[in-house]
């Protein structure tokens, strides 16, 4: 089969999808869009959002031919998948058509958004449109569009961490150690993700805002496959409570690890049975051939309350290895910091960076890794995607621009009509800018669709991230005008009755 795990491409669906060629209205063409819907986690203070995941989404699903066999397969499945295992609606005879005289590739157009742009909600992140006789086939991609909400999802969160712990650096970290920054937060998730597949689309998107990852398929994917085998990911040997529990003790652990790695960066979780006593006891034990390696520790705790843990380890590589002031006034650790990989979020990270910069460290002195907390904790609905019908231009050619506007949950509602994005001229944008959704897939692969490499696309987010407004009314004063001319008439409609006849 054409799909991924022996699946016929067609079954890359939601059942009742399948259904819904039956029951369109006959039209001559139909638009639908892609949105989100909220800002990270419905926060209204920083609505940015960091659009990403769709090429990967049209190389892997989209952009594949459907074959004979993947309809006759489909049709197998089909014949005993309605209730009672009797045969459920699809739209074979469409299927037939496409792959007969479009090459079996399937007979929409996208238009989409650049790869790392960054958005707010409503903004129209992709448009489909389908023409007569595909007109009924409108949102059969809808399932996999909207696995995008998930590597996009991703990078606003390790993005917004970027920016708490940026405001850290800029009030504690000299000029000269800022380049720290891009290590800070470390990908410690793929043991999280549900499968691999999952590792490299979260994976990459963490990598857009750092260059820290032990998620080495997302490492691998982004350097060869999305940045002409230019690395993009980097991390440090480390011990794990089973490398530590192995030695005899504590302190012989640290010391082999010292013997292997000393010369260079090395990171020791300190908290297999008592990680106070180690600080206390094994650190002073290790120092003398920490010194003669010449290397940098990175000590590490894995339980316990998160700013204790971090300032207790802080407090005992400053005791044990000294620091010096910089120039704004805040200690840095001579070879030493510490890492907190346990339990962090959004929320804690916060916590642990004004504690640190209370207690008179500096910000690099203090990393931090993510792992299911990155990866796996978030969900359609942190940034509440969305895919919505828009257009309808039936038979006889009279246009109907539609939205759907739930009376118990108002903020579900969609825009009507066909959508262009612009630049706001506020941010550097021309008046008449060209409109930024731009066709990826147009019945088929776009021939000299070209797509930026991994580096380029970090440039384009760090860029528009810092540039733009932290949140935005970024639907146009025209559409939504439009938005309530049409909000209006379908609730007369309502009000009349006419729309339940």
């Amino acid at each position: 089969m054409s799909g991924p795990l022996g699946l016929p491409l067609p079954l890359l669906t939601d059942s009742y999808k399948a259904s819904h060629f039956a029951i369109y209205p006959p039209a001559k063409q139909a638009t639908a869009y892609g949105e989100f819907r909220s800002g990270f986690k419905h926060d209204t203070k920083d609505t940015r959002i960091v659009f990403y995941g769709l090429r990967y989404v049209l190389e892997t699903y989209i952009s594949k031919p459907w074959t004979r066999q993947d309809v006759k397969m489909a049709e197998a499945f089909f014949a005993r998948h309605n209730a009672g295992f009797t045969p459920y609606p699809f739209p074979k005879a469409l299927f037939d058509k496409f792959v007969g005289e479009n090459g079996g590739y399937f007979p929409v157009t996208i238009e989409a958004l650049a790869e790392g742009s960054v958005v707010y909600p409503h903004v129209p992140v992709y448009q489909i449109t389908a023409k007569e006789p595909y007109t009924p086939l409108i949102t059969y991609l809808e399932t996999v569009l909207l696995m995008t909400w998930y590597p996009t999802t991703v990078a606003t969160l390790s993005r917004r961490t970027r920016t708490t712990i940026e405001r850290a650096y800029e009030t504690s970290v000299d000029s000269k150690a800022m380049w720290t920054l891009d290590s800070r937060m470390h990908d410690f998730g793929f043991r999280a993700c549900t499968c691999v597949e999952q590792s490299v689309l979260g994976g990459t998107a963490h990598l857009l805002n750092y260059q820290g990852s032990d998620t080495l398929s997302a490492a691998f994917y982004a350097q060869y496959q999305l940045n002409n085998g230019d690395p993009v990911a980097t991390s440090i040997p480390a011990t794990e409570h089973s490398v530590m529990m192995s030695h005899a003790s504590d302190r012989e652990a640290v010391l082999g690890t010292i013997a292997a790695y000393g010369d260079g960066v090395y990171a020791c979780v300190m908290d297999s049975f008592d990680y106070a006593r180690a600080l206390a006891e094994v650190l002073p034990a290790v120092k003398q051939k920490k010194l003669e390696r010449g290397g940098f520790l990175v000590i590490r705790p894995d339980s316990g309350d998160q700013v204790e843990a971090v300032l207790l380890g802080l407090r005992a590589a400053d005791k044990v290895f000294g620091s010096a002031r910089n120039s704004k006034g805040y200690k840095v650790i001579s070879g030493a910091s510490v890492i907190q990989g346990d339990g962090v979020t959004p929320e804690s990270l916060e916590r642990i960076l004004a504690a640190v910069l209370d207690a008179g460290f500096s910000a690099q002195c203090i990393g931090f890794g993510m792992g299911g907390g990155l990866l796996q904790k978030v969900n359609r609905d942190t940034l509440s995607a969305a895919v919505k019908i828009s257009q309808i231009i039936g038979v006889d050619g009279i246009k109907r621009d539609i939205m759907k506007f739930p009376k118990e949950e108002a903020e579900k509602t969609s825009l009507p009509g066909r959508f262009a994005v612009h630049a706001d001229p506020a941010q550097n944008g021309a008046p008449d800018s060209p409109n930024l959704l731009q066709v990826v897939y147009d019945c088929g692969p776009v021939p000299g669709l070209q797509w930026l490499c991994f580096d380029d696309l970090r440039a384009r987010i760090r860029q528009q991230w810092d540039r733009f407004p932290v949140t935005a009314q970024a639907v146009s004063p025209q559409l939504l005008e439009h938005q309530q001319k049409v909000l209006k008439r379908q609730r007369e409609k309502v009000d009349q009755g006419t729309v339940f006849q």
